[in-house]
């Protein structure tokens, strides 16, 4: 895990509550930087990776995990 990037805890919340707060904190956070998302929500493989490709973030990675998902976003421009 990059030492850069902060994590940030999604987990018990569910659709649509992760993007929407994955929103807001990578809103805060300067292009290039790195945000791990936590979720448990099983909808989150699908709209992560599609928030960061409607948004313009790149997601980074993908890693399963006990009882969830996370994901490795880089804010865009």
């Amino acid at each position: 895990m990059p030492v850069d990037a902060a994590v940030y805890d999604l987990k018990g919340l569910n659709c649509p509550l992760p993007v929407l707060k994955a929103r807001k904190r990578l809103a805060a956070m300067l292009p290039g930087d790195l945000l791990w998302l936590e979720t448990t929500d099983p909808l989150a493989v699908i709209d992560i990776p599609a928030f960061c490709a409607e948004n313009g973030h790149r997601l980074v990675e993908t890693q399963t995990q006990s009882g969830g998902h996370r994901f490795l976003v880089e804010r865009g421009a």
